[in-house]
């Protein structure tokens, strides 16, 4: 179903609002934002009970005031999900919403579990059978099965199978940090990164381990956006860093401020790009290894063809420094 294989490294910075948020229609027309990002327009936690029937109706009024900006005028308009609280609500809003249904690239789940899995993935197959273009869905994985020991990983190969079924609709997996870090108390600062966080850095790695290999897994949320000297920024690049090294490939992010930092981590070194163009050209008949662009390292086919793949993937949406 995916017609682009880079569509899923297109998520990138997904910048999240509360879809009570009344000002995101203007900001997205008059491109106050730093590009190329992706929008969650959420229901879920941003949202108070009783406050979501009028979330909803601004969720529907947001949607239509772009659509009808984007008729009559030309700006860049991002992949849209909109993140819901239950496959009830799923179902209702995309009837409710048929009428700007092409604004919508998918749906996040939030709390996407063994228990609500196979709800979820037949109504997203229901919705792909109605709709005139395909319909992503992003599991987000922070329920506290996964985070229980005895469990986790009876959980994670229950989960892989579940979200398997689905593959071709599935875009990105993403994981709830701020919900792991609830689970053990705990919360980073600006110069610190969640991999110093040795529960949830082992987490992550079991759900990297488990998913990364098949599907683009994205990096948990940062929280700052503001501090003296910027140093929130030194923070958040020392983590993308890490994200990027361990094969998590865009973030989740809170501020339009941050959207910037993210798409300078995922550009691609000239370095890595002048190898991964010369491992995926190499000469299928003569020898598989040599030294790389720049002379510092080795280049093998056979082992480092998956990472070139990704690197070109990734240059040609973020470019090159």
């Amino acid at each position: 179903m995916i017609e682009n294989i880079e569509l899923k490294y297109r998520v990138g910075a997904l910048l999240y609002s509360p879809a009570l948020n009344r000002k995101v229609a203007d900001s997205i027309i008059a491109e106050k934002f730093s590009q190329p990002y992706s929008l969650a327009l959420c229901l879920e936690d941003t949202i108070a009970d009783d406050s979501v029937a009028f979330a909803e109706k601004q969720l529907g009024s947001t949607l239509r005031k772009l659509l009808e900006a984007s008729h009559s005028s030309k700006f860049y308009v991002p992949m849209i999900f909109i993140r819901v609280r239950s496959c009830e609500q799923l179902l209702r809003l995309w009837k409710e919403l048929a009428d700007c249904s092409e604004l919508i690239t998918g749906f996040i789940f939030p709390k996407y579990s063994v228990g609500n899995a196979d709800p979820y993935n037949e109504a997203m197959r229901k919705i792909n059978s109605e709709a005139q273009k395909p319909v992503y869905m992003m599991p987000i994985l922070e329920s506290g099965d996964i985070v229980e020991y005895s469990t986790r990983h009876t959980v994670l190969s229950d989960l892989k199978r579940k979200i398997d079924s689905v593959k071709d609709l599935v875009l990105n997996i993403r994981v709830g940090g701020n919900d792991f870090s609830n689970e053990f108390a705990a919360r980073r600062h600006y110069d610190e990164t969640i991999y110093d966080i040795l529960p949830i850095s082992q987490l992550l790695g079991d759900i990297l381990t488990v998913f990364s290999r098949e599907y683009v897994v994205s990096g948990p949320v940062w929280e700052f956006f503001s501090s003296d000297n910027e140093e929130w920024k030194r923070g958040l690049r020392n983590e993308l860093k890490l994200d990027k090294v361990n094969g998590f490939i865009g973030k989740t992010v809170i501020h339009p401020k941050q959207i910037s930092v993210v798409n300078e981590a995922l550009k691609v070194s000239h370095k890595d790009y002048e190898d991964a163009k010369e491992i995926l050209n190499w000469d299928e008949n003569g020898l598989q290894v040599g030294k790389s662009f720049a002379g510092e390292r080795m280049n093998e086919v056979k082992t480092h063809i998956n990472w070139a793949y990704k690197t070109i993937a990734l240059a040609e949406i973020y470019g090159v420094n």
